[in-house]
Parts: C-alpha cells; structure tokens; sequence
C-alpha cells in the first residue's frame, strides 16, 4: 500500500486469505460508496516535491502565425465564435486548451478592419504585441492602442473588444487564468454590443492620461483597486527602464537581479503589487552571452520572446528559441535561460495565486534549502 518506500521501515506481513477475502469486500465496498483510501493514494495526492502533468514545451512563432493566419481567410470573427483565438495546448494536459494548470495563452487574429464584439468575463485577461499595429482594444469604452511591445490589461467583469481600423491584420498573444476560474467553478459571462462602444483612435487612452504621470496619483483614484487602472503599459516606458539599469551597471551601480540582466514587473499603482490578482507579469532583458542561474519555483511561467535569440534550459532539456517564440515552464522545473545575442523576454505567471495561498516556494541551485 502507498508508492514510498522507506527501507527503514518493516513491511508488514503479507495478509492471510480470510483477511485478503476482507480486504477485497471492504475495497469493493469503498468503490460502490464513491470513496478512496488514502493509503492507496497517498504518492499521487502528496509527492515529496511537485508533480506537474504540464511538460516545459516550446511553440514557433514562424508556426503559429501562418496558422493564425489560415483561420483569418477561412473562420470569420463575430457573435458567437467571439474571437479567433488560438489556444496553446501543453501536450501534457491531455488537450485540454491550457498552456498550464492555471494559465491560458492564445495568438489572436484579426483581419483589416475586422471587429470582435464586446463581452465581459470573470476571468483576467491580457494582451501582449511582439509586431503589428493598428489594432485599438475597447475596455468599458476607453479606446487602447495595441502596438509593438505594448502590455494591454482586461482586469475581470470588464466590458472588452477589439477593432482594425487598417488595412492590414494583426495578431498578439492573450494571456488569461483561465484554467484557474474553470477549476475553481467562478466565471461568469455576459454578451455585450455587437461592435464596440467607441470606434475613435487616440493615440492615448484615457487611463494613460490620468494614470500615466511619473510619481504622481490623481486625487480622483485615492481608493486602491485590485486591478491596475493603466489600459497599456508602453513599450518605450519599458524599453527605458532596462536600459538604464543595464547603464547603471556599466557604471559600477549594480541595479540587477543578475550580472548582465535586467528585469521589471508590471505593477498597479495604486498598491505598488500584480496588475491583477491570478497574474504577474514581468519583462526581461539579458546581454548577450549571459545567463540566470538554474532556478525552480511553485507555479508556472510562460514566456514569450520580444527579440533576440537564446534558449531557454528546462529539467536538462534544450529549448532552442528566437523573437515571438512562446515557452512554458511548469511548476519545480529547473529553469535557466542563456542569451546567444541580447534577448529580450516577456514573462507572465501564476505567482500572486502561489503567494496568496501560502504555497510559494523557490529555489536556485547552489543556495541551501
């Protein structure tokens, strides 16, 4: 009974037919009364360390996009079908559509001057553009441009869709707790108008406006929110940020995690914490030649790739990766990521569930336990 076996531990004798003839009806008993022994159970409901059924996997961006865009000729995007998004599949979850046991990853597609229709949803959502433009995304009628290396949110319960005013299609990846939501029995869905509320362009939104002022709060939003307010999170915004702390280690004022990398996280401002409350997200940038130390976590990541080539090192497998690249670690695997030329990494993951409920855990190799 049970799958460890401490040899310190005697076995107990083997039982005699009466009490294997007992055992049998009593086991028989147990299944007819929809009931499981914890003895029988015990290695697969409590492993010494996790037991992920998600494998680390890579998809190709030079495979998704031509794929993303067959569907954008042949499945139209409307009422009912809501988005063309295309969900990432870990081989290991037996087809289910998630990336992890807790997050959803797409490629979404829209075509020249297509509109996906406004809907809400419990779930959390975002948006990140490794190319393109000319997509506004519509959230509770603040028009957001969606351009390269732009981090977009859809915090739950929100009114949301999409329009291309170009003449020329555009795809990006969503990000959702999906998984999460749909285990945990909590999403709730409501159709909204057919189009979007408001059609116009700015080339900023309102909640840029109010919200996107370095250091300072409008007296209007003095409430904390569990989301963040900001519609986008800019990539010059981004871009900047790495690159001055990558100058402030040229200059012998060590700023990084790391020797050689950069990182920040996408923060709410008005708690300093996640942008939402089931998802971090976090953007890398390593120089060329460096690497991070091989490193396990509760939770998984997903990673996609902005620029540049390296590969990512998941229990001892080799993953290969270059610009739009999407890569999923799961939770304990030992990961490091090593930079062939400068590589610049968007992250998101599943860490604000993992500290909330107590069950985070890190570990990088060669520090104690």
């Amino acid at each position: 009974m049970g799958t460890h076996n401490d040899p310190s531990i005697p076995k107990p004798p083997p039982p005699t037919p009466e009490e294997q003839r007992r055992l049998d009806e009593l086991y028989a008993k147990f299944e007819a009364s929809h009931m499981v022994p914890l003895w029988t159970e015990i290695g697969d409901l409590m492993p010494q360390v996790p037991k992920p059924a998600a494998i680390p996997y890579t998809w190709r961006w030079q495979d998704l996009l031509p794929l993303a865009e067959d569907a954008g000729e042949l499945v139209p995007v409307g009422r009912g079908g809501e988005r063309r998004a295309i969900a990432l599949a870990n081989p290991g979850l037996g087809g289910r559509p998630y990336i992890s046991p807790t997050l959803w990853c797409a490629i979404q597609y829209l075509g020249p001057k297509e509109v996906a229709p406004e809907h809400r949803h419990s779930q959390n959502a975002f948006r990140f553009v490794v190319e393109g433009e000319g997509v506004w995304t519509v959230v509770n009628g603040d028009p957001v441009r969606m351009s390269r290396g732009d981090f977009l949110l859809t915090p739950g319960w929100n009114f949301h869709g999409h329009y291309n005013e170009s003449d020329a299609p555009m795809a990006w990846i969503d990000g959702l707790d999906i998984p999460f939501v749909h285990y945990t029995d909590t999403s709730f869905f409501e159709f909204g108008i057919d189009r979007v509320t408001d059609e116009s362009t700015p080339e900023i939104s309102r909640s840029e406006r109010l919200w996107c002022n370095p250091g300072l709060r409008p007296l209007s939003g003095l409430q904390d929110t569990v989301n963040s307010p900001i519609g986008a999170y800019r990539w010059e915004h981004t871009d900047r940020a790495l690159t001055e702390q990558l100058a402030l280690e040229d200059e012998g004022h060590p700023a990084t995690v790391e020797q050689g990398h950069a990182a920040v996280r996408y923060v709410n401002p008005t708690t300093g914490g996640d942008v939402m409350p089931t998802i971090r997200a976090e953007f890398h940038r390593l120089r060329e030649g460096s690497q991070t130390a091989k490193t396990r976590k509760v939770g998984s990541e997903v990673f996609q790739v902005f620029e540049g080539r390296g590969r990512f090192i998941i229990d001892d497998e080799v993953h290969e990766v270059e610009t739009g690249d999407i890569v999923v670690s799961p939770s304990w695997a030992a990961t490091e990521i090593q930079a062939e030329s400068a590589l610049d990494l968007f992250a998101f993951n599943d860490r604000p569930i993992m500290e909330k409920l107590h069950f985070s855990r890190t570990h990088t190799e060669g520090e104690l336990q």
